[in-house]
């Protein structure tokens, strides 16, 4: 199989788009998001929303699972409080969930966490539990930043987010990092901020004992790693400098990276760079970038296009496409 392990519901059907419309007026109202009965979507609805763009892709490009997720930049943690960010979460996952009932051969489900600034991400752990325990989730995405690009909020390595990790792994399941919109007007959203986020949750992990403290937990940074692979040189160093051990032994173990770049020179670097048994493939597929490069003809998210054309060996290509997908979300059953 090639299992496309970051893939977002960003065609999902107009109502949840007017739910979320809203709840937003609510909040600059001073309303709670949970006010709202969740939105009316058929079964028709849904596939008619996939039919046309993520199992067509599917289908054009030969891949055949995606582990789906609701529209990272949608989550929009920095709006409304802790109740307008549950409801809003609920209502996401619970439509990723019927997404996966209707195609259970294309798609697991990975929730979006109920964060909100401020509050303990403790707070998130009755809406994982019942993602995986009663949906049949196999993971989670995870904010580093619920503040929208101001990161007020304390870092990973902080005791703050112990509950939720422990949590994770008494569960077995991982978390992506992924940040959502910014409302910071420095950061493009899926420009910088994504790639700031991404980098940032890396340099947390490296000048940590996170994994020290919880050795068996699993984190899928995507976008290649963000500026990880391509500074890789200025890690070690740092790493080094600080008395830390090396890179494969502090962090490599439980960090893992996704293929979620789009030329072929930046994947050769990632292989070339990071072990293949911590790459991922993904494409973010309908995602960031929805256009075709005109260097190549092809479309730039057409990431199985790169794996395929680079020098690595079979062995390798296996791992990235299935064999480290089914080992980082073991709850993966397909």
């Amino acid at each position: 199989m090639i299992i496309d392990c970051h893939g977002h519901y960003t065609t999902a059907p107009e109502e949840l788009n007017e739910y979320r419309r809203l709840q937003v007026a609510a909040c600059e109202c001073g309303g709670s998001g949970c006010i709202f009965p969740a939105p009316v979507i058929s079964d028709d609805q849904i596939r008619e929303s996939v039919e046309g763009k993520q199992l067509r892709i599917q289908r054009e490009r030969g891949t055949d699972l995606t582990i789906f997720s609701p529209r990272a930049i949608g989550m929009g943690h920095h709006v409304g409080d802790a109740k307008t960010s549950e409801a809003w979460s609920t209502v996401c996952n619970d439509l990723i969930h019927r997404v996966c009932q209707l195609y259970p051969e294309n798609f697991a489900g990975v929730c979006q966490l109920p964060q909100s600034p401020g509050v303990a991400p403790a707070n998130c752990i009755p809406e994982l539990e019942r993602c995986v325990n009663e949906l049949g989730f196999i993971g989670c995405n995870l904010n580093p930043d619920p503040t929208g690009g101001m990161w007020t909020d304390p870092p990973l390595f902080d005791k703050w987010w112990y509950p939720l990790f422990e949590k994770m792994v008494e569960l077995d399941v991982p978390a992506m990092i992924h940040v959502s919109g910014s409302c910071n007007p420095h950061f493009h959203a899926t420009g910088a901020h994504y790639i700031n986020g991404d980098t940032t949750a890396f340099m947390q992990f490296l000048t940590s004992k996170l994994f020290k403290d919880f050795p068996t937990l699993k984190f899928i940074i995507p976008h290649g790693g963000g500026a990880a692979p391509y500074h890789w040189g200025r890690y070690r160093g740092l790493a080094l400098d600080m008395g830390l051990p090396p890179l494969k032994e502090l962090l490599l173990n439980n960090v893992y990276f996704d293929t979620c770049v789009y030329h072929q020179p930046g994947i050769d670097l990632l292989l070339d760079v990071i072990p293949a048994e911590n790459i991922l493939f993904a494409s973010e597929t309908v995602g960031a970038v929805r256009s075709i490069d005109p260097e190549t003809g092809f479309y730039f998210d057409d990431t199985r296009r790169y794996i395929d054309a680079s020098k690595i060996g079979d062995d390798a290509k296996a791992k990235i496409f299935e064999g480290n997908a089914r080992k980082v979300y073991s709850r993966l059953k397909v």
